[in-house]
């Protein structure tokens, strides 16, 4: 069999760049000692290796890292988000590969990350989400979204029961990829992630098929529908999971953070606490700025609005957009007050969430927001270091899905 793939090594350019670049290292080194923390606190899961597929930046690799895991290997096809993992190797102990999945083994997997053929491992991924997503729907034809102009106008309306039907997209099958290599590693568990869409009419059987097999496969399994904000993520970030182990069903993860807090409980994080710390020049980017043809328009939204603002819905005396002819983050606001909306992993000039203040997010920010470590290095332009960060799982969230499924594991099994 030929693979079309290359190894991707550390070399020592990225070290090099990595020191000179990365601001606050105080920052990772405080992560890397309550990962370590982790592992030395957690003799049972620290041994399960795991190897994390469609990889991308990292940010459920990290997770898994923080649940005390050994990451092993991260796979991914995109040359940026190799380049980043390979870029992070505190975070990032294992290597990482850049291949197609479809050409790849579970042997193969096996042998890259340095395991046996009857050595237990926790398989992680998510197969990429941008034919499931919401945004996905904003170009059908638009019926959806006449029916809701409609509304807001007041004026009576019938929602169209067209069937739903997914748009053609060959990465749809890149679910079946993740269960193919999962069952042919026979993993002791597994965490799967995707968009919430996933659960849509239109996708759900995509969805229902990796669960129905897997349990055909003899795993117990858990979805959990979750949002980041519950697990300390200072975005309103909906994910969802499908948890499978050979063992036991896995418990759904209890959340760490609350919007109304009681006695005890944390608080949600809020994009202030986020952020604030990053608004010194030493994080300036240059090009934060935002002129054009919507700079004005955007100066007035409030924190927490977006385009909706200069919309008569909204009592604009000079409106200038009819709600619902654009996408929910045009000309989008963060709040301070309030966690983060979910970061797009396909930017454009108007595409928000923008600082409260009116510029352009810096890229320090955007990580900050999905829960990478402050400082951690992204590699490429800027438009890649932004796809990749959009793409990712926020760590925090993560990390206790992974736990859940670790957990389901017996001590026995784990440590042999």
């Amino acid at each position: 069999m030929s693979l079309s793939f290359d190894r991707v090594e550390t070399l020592d350019r990225h070290e090099r760049s990595r020191e000179k670049s990365r601001p606050n290292m105080s920052a990772v080194e405080s992560t890397l000692q309550c990962i370590v923390g982790q592992k030395a606190g957690n003799k049972v899961l620290n041994s399960l290796p795991v190897i994390d597929l469609f990889a991308g930046a990292g940010g459920l690799g990290i997770g898994a890292a923080r649940a005390g895991a050994d990451l092993r290997l991260s796979v991914d096809s995109d040359r940026y988000s190799c380049e980043t993992v390979v870029a992070n190797p505190e975070l990032h102990g294992g290597s990482a590969l850049q291949a197609d999945v479809t050409e790849l083994t579970a042997v193969d997997l096996r042998r890259e990350a340095g395991l046996g053929l009857r050595e237990d491992v926790v398989v992680i991924g998510g197969a990429p989400c941008q034919p499931f997503s919401k945004a996905a729907y904003w170009v059908d034809k638009g019926d959806e979204a006449a029916y809701r102009r409609a509304r807001s106008r007041g004026q009576s309306a019938q929602r169209t029961t067209e069937p739903l039907l997914a748009r053609p997209d060959s990465r749809r099958t890149l679910v079946n990829e993740f269960w193919r290599l999962t069952r042919e590693a026979d993993a002791a568990a597994f965490v799967f992630e995707n968009v919430p869409s996933i659960m849509h009419p239109r996708n759900k059987h995509v969805f229902e098929a990796l669960r129905t097999d897997a349990e055909a496969a003899g795993y117990f399994t858990r979805t959990v529908v979750a949002m980041a904000t519950d697990f300390g993520a200072p975005q309103a970030r909906q994910r969802v999971f499908l948890l499978g182990s050979r063992e036991a069903q896995p418990e759904a993860p209890a959340a760490t953070h609350f919007k109304a807090p009681t006695d005890g409980q944390l608080p949600w994080v809020t994009s202030g606490d986020a952020l604030r710390r990053f608004e010194g020049e030493e994080y300036s980017e240059g090009n934060e700025e935002v002129t054009g043809t919507w700079a004005s328009h955007l100066k007035d939204v409030p924190p927490g609005m977006n385009y909706k603002f200069h919309t008569s819905w909204a009592g604009h005396q000079n409106p200038t957009f009819e709600t619902e002819t654009r996408y929910w983050n045009f000309l989008l606001k963060l709040d301070p007050e309030r966690p983060s909306w979910t970061i797009p992993a396909s930017p454009g000039p108007w595409t928000g969430p923008f600082h409260w203040s009116g510029r352009r997010l810096r890229i320090s920010e955007l990580a900050a927001l999905q829960t990478f470590p402050d400082g951690y290095h992204f590699s490429g332009p800027r438009r890649e270091q932004v796809r990749q960060i959009g793409n990712a799982v926020p760590s925090v969230m993560a990390e206790q899905m992974v736990l859940a499924a670790m957990n389901s594991l017996s001590a026995k099994r784990s440590v042999a």
